[in-house]
């Protein structure tokens, strides 16, 4: 045990420059001495070990054996700043000086805990206070909270100042890549905490850090063994089980992220974050209650982050309260004008208020997109009818029916080019004002000026994904698809999540490169598993192809997600079926799509052919008449109705449909089409 005491004290002594407690120890005159420096010891080894919980507990041990050692206090005050409590932190603080710590040696540390408190400019102050021995130290406290106030560059500077002289400073690599993280510069922010934790692997932080920025680069499952690597020494440290919950959450392992929110929660009572996940769930379960509940125990502190935002409304929602929940979705829409999900819940409660141009405002940049989905498009139909203007109306209510898989176009924006390049004018250092300025060339026709822009900021920005997609959207919208592809899988380098997948997929399918595609989806449903909309591409292209059993495995994997009521779902079940030759599966399958959406072309197509499987030709032409009644210009129904008149012998019909659909250049049948052609005669 001497042994090992004086290996431990001999890391103490080595923890100095990064704790920013100077070790002048000494036996307390009073009480039990021995013990007390015993169990400080052990924290300080313990905080090296990265146990910051284990370490807090020994200095507590070290307090109870001599209450009056202010060193005690004094380390105790470096255990909760690790564990970034700055409240209980600057309490220690406190009683060190009142038992004799000397404050000249703890100026950086009471800087840190202020700035834990949200005050950065005494943060600043008192930093600047602190002995040069624990210079270091102070700079990273002044550097974040230079970040705090929104002064990336000069937070950015004084770290690398502190790193250019000494590059193996591992919290000065940690705290550049959280602010770089914060800025947008995920590559840079990578490169950062990689170093950091080559430096330090016992920082938690740190590794945390790195965990949630291999979330952003190659997905969920990577990311879970760098939280775990901060779990597996201190299970209670707080930041990386927040990371973790929400990480299980995503991956669908909702024990697993119920687990580790309440072991945050033991770890610091009453947290915001575990509360608000916890709320997650309940709001999943549909325990609504339960859910608002646990929303209000939060009192407030997360209210401001989208996720909750996006969760507050959906209760007000739910509990009938329209009008809170669209102040709460339209913020959210305001500070994340590209989140689609938040669009298609205020475009849905505006137009259940009664306000129809509203909901048309915020639904249009979605629903101009070609991969626009069925539901918003369906809204924008009934905004419009609601509005009066029933030709506009017909248009998107016919592409919700059966709407065109098109590519994953450029978000459009709501204000006009001049008012994005005057705000982008006015703040040239501004890299989402120049994002907004470059979609509005894009919407204005100007994709050449667009491309030199985003290029130019993408050069100037290559750690931020959100340039290089720019620049893949313009390569888009002027048909270059394989280098539209290839400046998202630049992108995707750099954080590969839904919407980069999704635009990186559809440009190297386009660019007729499937293969590479379909290496893309597979690799992010790998990290990914419960991408709702990765799968459905999945079971999309195996429908193309005629892989029936992998379509319907999908496929129900998709309806066990999603539920039973999703008419385009239960439509292309049916027709899986078909092709695998499960006529009363399909059939099935489409009288649930045609109960659900009984107007809808996709589910009454569906229906028919699922008849026409069975062999009912009767009830097939019915239904089959009715869906192209519904939808007259879409080639695949009337291919469909073809064939059941030439069953029938209705020749001329049957021709007069087949060379209708030959004349469609969307029409893929055409081999099997021009055979049934010929035999007609």
């Amino acid at each position: 045990m001497r042994v090992w005491l004086k290996g431990a004290a001999i890391g103490a002594v080595a923890l100095v420059a990064t704790t920013g407690v100077a070790l002048t120890v000494v036996a307390p005159a009073r009480a039990d001495g021995a013990a007390a420096r015993h169990e400080i010891a052990l924290s300080l080894a313990l905080l090296t070990d990265g146990n910051y919980n284990a370490a807090r507990s020994k200095a507590e041990a070290a307090i109870k054996a001599d209450p009056k050692w202010g060193l005690a206090h004094a380390v105790l005050a470096r255990s909760y700043l690790a564990l970034g409590d700055g409240i209980a932190a600057e309490g220690e603080l406190t009683r060190a000086a009142a038992n004799g710590f000397d404050m000249a040696r703890g100026h950086q540390m009471l800087a840190e805990a202020w700035l834990l408190q949200g005050d950065a400019n005494r943060a600043m102050t008192e930093a600047a206070k602190a002995d040069p021995r624990f210079g270091g130290y102070a700079a990273r406290v002044i550097a974040r909270a230079l970040a705090q106030q929104g002064r990336v560059a000069d937070a950015t500077a004084v770290l690398g100042k502190l790193l250019d002289a000494d590059p193996t400073d591992a919290a000065a690599w940690r705290d550049l890549g959280r602010i770089r993280l914060t800025a947008g510069d995920v590559a840079g922010a990578s490169s950062d905490a990689t170093r950091a934790v080559a430096l330090a692997p016992a920082d938690l932080a740190a590794l945390t850090l790195r965990g949630e920025l291999v979330r952003q680069q190659y997905g969920l499952a990577a990311a879970v063994p760098w939280f775990e690597a901060a779990l597996q020494r201190d299970a209670y440290y707080h930041p990386a089980l927040i990371e973790y919950a929400a990480t299980m959450g995503d991956m669908g392992r909702y024990g697993a992220m119920l687990g580790a929110a309440r072991r945050a929660l033991a770890a610091r009572p009453g947290s915001p974050q575990a509360l608000y996940l916890e709320a997650v769930l309940a709001a999943r379960a549909e325990n609504y209650d339960l859910a608002r509940d646990l929303m209000q125990r939060t009192g407030g502190a997360v209210d401001t982050l989208p996720g909750a935002l996006l969760l507050n409304g959906t209760l007000d929602y739910q509990a009938g309260a329209y009008e809170q929940a669209i102040e709460k979705w339209r913020e959210l829409v305001g500070r994340q004008p590209m989140n689609i999900t938040a669009r298609r819940l205020l475009g849905a409660a505006l137009l259940r208020s009664g306000d129809a141009r509203g909901a048309l405002d915020v639904l249009r940049p979605v629903a101009l997109r070609g991969d626009a989905d069925s539901y918003t498009l369906g809204l924008v139909g009934r905004a419009f009818e609601a509005s009066g203007q029933r030709d506009w109306a017909a248009r998107f209510l016919d592409r919700a029916a059966w709407p065109v898989v098109g590519g994953s176009n450029p978000f459009g924006s709501d204000d006009p080019l001049a008012v994005l390049a005057g705000a982008a004018a006015d703040d040239p250092g501004n890299p989402a004002l120049a994002v907004g300025e470059i979609r509005g060339m894009i919407d204005a026709g100007r994709a050449s000026d667009a491309l030199a822009r985003a290029q130019a900021l993408a050069a100037s920005r290559p750690g931020a994904p959100a340039a290089q997609l720019l620049v893949g959207d313009t390569l888009m919208t002027m048909g270059r698809y394989a280098a539209a592809a290839d400046a998202y899988r630049h992108a995707a380098d750099i954080r590969f999540d839904e919407p980069t997948m999704l635009r990186t997929v559809d440009a190297l399918d386009r660019a007729g490169r499937r293969p590479e595609a379909s290496t893309v989806l597979a690799t992010y449903l790998l990290q990914h598993p419960e991408s709702v909309a990765a799968l459905r591409l999945v079971a999309h292209w195996q429908v193309a192809r005629g892989d029936w059993d992998g379509a319907l495995a999908t496929l129900e994997d998709l309806r066990a997600r999603v539920g039973s009521r999703d008419a385009g779902l239960l439509a292309e079940l049916a027709y899986a079926n078909v092709g695998a030759d499960n006529a009363d599966d399909a059939l099935s399958y489409a009288a649930a799509a045609y109960d659900v959406a009984p107007m809808n072309p996709v589910a009454t197509d569906a229906y028919g052919w699922a008849f026409y499987a069975a062999g009912d030709d009767a009830k097939a032409k019915d239904l089959l008449e009715k869906a192209a009644s519904l939808a007259p210009r879409h080639a695949g129904i009337r291919w469909h109705l073809a064939q059941v008149y030439a069953d029938l012998g209705r020749t001329a019909e049957a021709k007069g449909l087949i060379a209708a659909v030959l004349a469609d250049p969307t029409f893929t049948d055409r081999a099997p089409a021009q055979a049934l052609l010929k035999t007609l005669g």
